[in-house]
């Protein structure tokens, strides 16, 4: 019976706001899943459910967590990407077990971050899930 009622609608309202009332109803559209502006306003002028957007903590942490480990490495990369310069340059071996030393410990924090990563995105992805 409803699409019989979207189908027949036939009559007008005709409606001025101000300013400030128009940017109101603007930003509460905005923050409704409603297609268009005229469902957001007859749904509330009927008293019906409006479904509204909400942020999604979950992805927020995901976001602020992906973006804490990109920023671990960054610099893990830049340290590799100079070891493996200095690797081509080495003329004599003590340089070279000081940077096999080196190496280790870089591949060590390299991928420890990268384990972080991949059980930080399982997480997020098993909350995802469950919601």
């Amino acid at each position: 019976m409803m699409k019989d009622e979207k189908k027949n609608r036939t009559r007008w309202l005709h409606l001025r706001l101000s300013e400030q009332e128009y940017k109101l109803l603007q930003k509460y559209f905005a923050e409704s899943l409603c297609p268009k502006l005229s469902d957001f306003a007859r749904k509330n002028l009927l008293k019906k459910p409006v479904v509204l957007k909400y942020r999604n903590q979950s992805l927020d942490e995901m976001i602020s967590e992906l973006a804490r480990l990109r920023s671990e490495l960054n610099p893990i990369g830049n340290n590799f990407n100079q070891a493996v310069k200095k690797l081509h340059s080495l003329s004599r071996i003590s340089d070279f077990k000081m940077w096999i030393q080196s190496f280790e410990t870089d591949k060590k924090i390299l991928f420890s971050s990268i384990e972080d990563i991949r059980m930080t995105i399982r997480n997020l992805a098993e909350k995802w899930l469950q919601s």
